[in-house]
């Protein structure tokens, strides 16, 4: 359980870790090598637990700082964690490097965290068209076979790990990919330019189409590198103009991924400089000042849905009445309930929209966090309530913000563990 008392106010500069959604993709890539290095990794809980999966097949796992290095040489399927894979969603990122080097792949259901149903029917058509034969069980995914060497068109459906999932089977076999209605996420463009170095030929197209031209053997060692964070950047800008005593300087900010989240926060009448040369962000305290405002998330470069309760949280500080519409997940809205513990006025309409009325003193309460991004969420409505938050159902912490509590620390804010 987590305590935060009111009143809170924040200053000084922070620097933004590596992404999270960009590290565990490259890490799975990681497994076409013999030897592999990424530099810039988090060290957070879907990491860690990843990197255990990964050793409980053979792999020699070194993590020193924020720089990983694999040794494949010794991988064997034998001793495969399949307790951890029902655990964690990213499970689903083995099969490629698998497949590639063992033909056939019995492994459960990935798991995944509580932001509503995210089925993996665009990975299975994917290794289907791919060449590989299926065989579900319900429980388990069984894949067997070779890789097809004929061209090959596929449909991602906007899923950011099939689009991933699809580049990497693509990047290591002979013939042409043509991925259509791809992702283009920042971390998908992350994996991309790495591949590039590699010399694959990779071309991507305005209408989210992708094509690669695969090489038949990965090289033995290869190296990469984890952009910086933007939904952390975009938390700490939030953060900022609720707490701020004055202002805070986000370093590493990835300005150019958030380009319509900081239109919206200008909508809203958050005070921001943007230094594009650096890519850092100064946030001024904009809390006197909000505006309501109705937003929609949307897939890149649309409002990132991963960032839709940070900001509607924001809006429960503007004057009148805004509206939020979660798009991508059904029940994502749900934590807005722990709003309402806080006295916050919540009107949710239906699983995909919500009103939230402002300007809304929000109090102390004990709540709990629903998911990754609600789970820092309720830290930043805890440091404006007044009196003491209690937040229980921590397991989330440290899952996907490197060392949080502690960056919020050194800007000067108070959170105790009880």
């Amino acid at each position: 359980m987590l305590s935060l008392h009111w009143p809170q106010y924040l200053s000084g500069s922070v620097d933004i870790s590596g992404s999270k959604n960009a590290a565990l993709p490259l890490i799975a890539c990681g497994l076409f090598f013999e030897e592999f290095t990424l530099h810039n990794v988090p060290r957070i809980g879907d990491v860690l637990t990843f990197l255990e999966i990964i050793k409980s097949l053979g792999v020699v796992v070194t993590f020193v700082w924020s720089t990983l290095t694999l040794d494949t040489r010794a991988m064997s399927m034998e001793h495969l964690n399949t307790d951890l894979v029902k655990k964690i969603r990213v499970g689903i990122f083995l099969f490629p490097a698998l497949l590639k080097r063992f033909r056939t792949l019995e492994i459960p259901y990935p798991g995944g965290c509580n932001i509503g149903k995210r089925p993996i029917d665009e990975h299975i058509r994917g290794f289907e068209a791919f060449g590989y034969v299926n065989e579900w069980t319900g429980e388990m995914l069984h894949f067997s076979g070779n890789y097809s060497t004929t061209n090959v068109c596929i449909s991602a459906g906007f899923a950011v790990t099939a689009t991933e999932n699809i580049l990497m089977i693509g990047a290591f076999r002979s013939g042409r990919t043509t991925i259509e209605l791809a992702a283009m996420e920042p971390h998908v463009m992350n994996m991309i330019e790495f591949l590039r170095s590699l010399g694959i030929t990779i071309s991507v197209s305005h209408d989210h189409t992708i094509t690669v031209d695969g090489i038949k053997h990965a090289p033995e060692q290869a190296e990469a590198t984890v952009i910086h964070d933007y939904i952390e950047s975009g938390t700490f800008i939030i953060l900022a103009a609720l707490t701020a005593r004055d202002h805070i300087v986000i370093h590493h900010a990835r300005i150019r991924d958030l380009r319509f989240f900081i239109a919206k926060c200008r909508e809203a009448w958050v005070k921001l400089d943007l230094d594009e040369s650096n890519d850092t962000i100064t946030v001024y305290n904009s809390r006197d000042s909000l505006k309501s405002l109705h937003f929609q998330t949307n897939i890149y470069p649309g409002f990132p849905t991963d960032l839709q309760s940070p900001f509607s949280l924001l809006l429960t500080q503007a004057e009148w009445v805004s509206r939020v519409h979660e798009v991508l997940f059904e029940w994502r809205l749900n934590w807005l309930v722990e709003i309402e513990k806080m006295k916050g006025h919540i009107a949710i309409m239906n699983p995909h929209e919500a009103l939230i009325f402002g300007h809304t003193p929000l109090k102390w309460a004990m709540v709990s966090s629903w998911d990754l991004r609600a789970w820092v969420t309720m830290i930043l409505a805890g440091m404006i309530a007044s009196w003491e938050t209690m937040i229980t159902n921590v397991e989330y912490i440290e899952r996907g913000y490197e060392d949080i509590i502690g960056k919020i620390a050194k800007l000067g804010g108070k959170i105790e563990t009880v």
